[in-house]
């Protein structure tokens, strides 16, 4: 994790602060089945239930399906994780 353990700087974000901080933001979500969801983090709640927008279904790395709006239950997420952007996006 950031922060280089420095202590009293007021720098520490905890795993809340990072879920508020990627509102809005091209996610990837893992299932506990392997599946990977990718698209727009729309909102979510303390029970990780997910509202996702411009969603894409990823099976073994290969795109199988493609949702406008996906909400995906708490309980089945692995991770949540921020995308990277590719070099053809101007990375």
């Amino acid at each position: 994790m950031s922060g280089g353990g420095e202590k009293g700087t007021g720098t520490t974000k905890t795993p809340a602060d990072f879920l508020k901080s990627i509102r809005g933001r091209p996610v990837v979500v893992k299932l506990n089945s392997g599946v990977d969801y990718r698209g727009i983090l729309a909102c979510l709640d303390g029970y990780m239930n997910i509202a996702m927008e411009q969603t894409e279904e990823y099976v073994n790395g290969q795109l199988k399906n493609k949702y406008g709006d996906a909400f995906i239950r708490g309980n089945n997420v692995l991770y949540i994780s921020t995308t990277r952007r590719n070099l053809a996006d101007g990375a």
